[in-house]
């Protein structure tokens, strides 16, 4: 069977155990503070008032009530987004996550034969341009149909043993982020390539698409970011460094659509979100991210022509609009400098066509 390993850098596990985070992927924002989400459900429309310690152990059956009631009183027991005690009574339609100190861990994969677009493969790595919508690792509640399945399947039907039958998450992007992701292969690959993230020595570049206009050609968004005080499904920046993790985003604008703009973001560190909390926090949520408001059109006119036009666009675009569009690391074995592109994906393009032609005849 396939096993999941893992860098042993105490350091490079934030950048390594990235927006699995928050919703058990991570985003190309590496980078954690030390809580994973382990599982997230909205209750059924039929469910009775009951109190959440006695409703999560129909979920945790290999937990405890006193456990479960533990992890409430941490405040990592959260519901709607806040916090809540282990007395609080479930209601139809509540959103509960569950965040633990420790990332979900699984020893077995289940090989699946799922479809993934492999860029380049050789001994050592493997670079995977990802689609939206696959969450990278398996976890609670997404226990399979993940790159990692899918990989399990790739290596067991082309043979690979011993040193090759383990999987190396060098970095992860989120569930809805779309672009390239390397894969070690053995150990020494893995801890090359992990090096490398660490130091901040690899290329990557991310396409994003942001509310609003901005004014400027480039630019630079500095602040410390970490979990939001009070929405803990959120990061958040804190400008005075009080709290959270020193971050910094470049940014260069490639086209103005007037109520929305394509960036392409640099990221000299890695934290969690890092460009979704960067950019909510000047005032530019990324298009369509729901968990950062970005799914409330938050420039334009208020008219019900627009309104039909952002709709048709966020159907055309279902998740928030961030690609991680290249990748270059310099290769463990050979050293050769590798690069890869990846082109911006469909969703994404359809989304561009529709805002070019609403400006031509607006």
């Amino acid at each position: 069977m396939l096993r999941l390993f893992s860098a042993k850098m105490e350091d490079y596990n934030e950048e390594l155990n990235e927006d699995e985070l928050l919703e058990q992927e991570s985003s190309g924002e590496d980078e954690g503070d030390g809580l994973y989400e382990h599982l997230n459900i909205t209750v059924d429309k039929k469910q009775e008032p009951l109190r959440i310690d006695k409703f999560l152990l129909i979920f945790r059956q290999n937990s405890s009530r006193n456990k479960i009631s533990q992890t409430c009183r941490a405040g990592n027991v959260i519901v709607n987004g806040t916090p809540v005690k282990q007395n609080y009574r479930v209601k139809p339609g509540d959103e509960i996550s569950v965040l633990l100190t420790r990332p979900p861990r699984e020893n077995v994969i289940i090989p699946q034969d799922i479809p993934i677009n492999i860029v380049y493969e050789d001994e050592d790595v493997l670079v995977v341009d990802k689609e939206a919508g696959m969450v990278v690792h398996p976890g609670f509640g997404n226990w399979d149909g993940t790159l990692v399945n899918a990989l399990a399947f790739h290596f067991e039907k082309n043979g690979l043993k011993t040193d090759l039958d383990r999987v190396g998450l060098v970095h992860r992007i989120d569930k809805d982020t779309s672009g390239l992701i390397v894969i070690a292969k053995n150990e020494y690959a893995l801890s090359h390539l992990a090096k490398q993230f660490f130091d901040r020595k690899t290329k990557r570049l991310y396409w994003a698409f942001v509310w609003g206009n901005i004014e400027q050609d480039e630019g630079t968004i500095r602040g410390h970011i970490g979990r939001h005080l009070k929405n803990r499904m959120q990061m958040a920046v804190f400008e005075d460094g009080s709290h959270g993790k020193h971050a910094v985003t470049h940014f260069r604008v490639l086209e103005r659509f007037r109520y929305m703009t394509w960036v392409e973001c640099k990221l000299e560190t890695g934290r969690t979100h890092q460009i979704r909390a960067h950019f909510k926090h000047i005032g530019h949520t990324l298009f369509n991210d729901e968990r950062y408001e970005g799914h409330i059109p938050l420039r334009g006119q208020n008219l019900p022509k627009y309104k039909q036009f952002i709709q048709n666009v966020f159907d055309v675009l279902p998740r928030h609009a961030l690609h991680a569009h290249t990748l270059g690391f310099v290769h463990p074995v050979t050293k050769k400098e590798m690069y890869f592109e990846s082109p911006m994906p469909e969703d994404m393009q359809r989304a561009v066509e529709k805002w070019r032609n609403y400006l031509s005849s607006n």
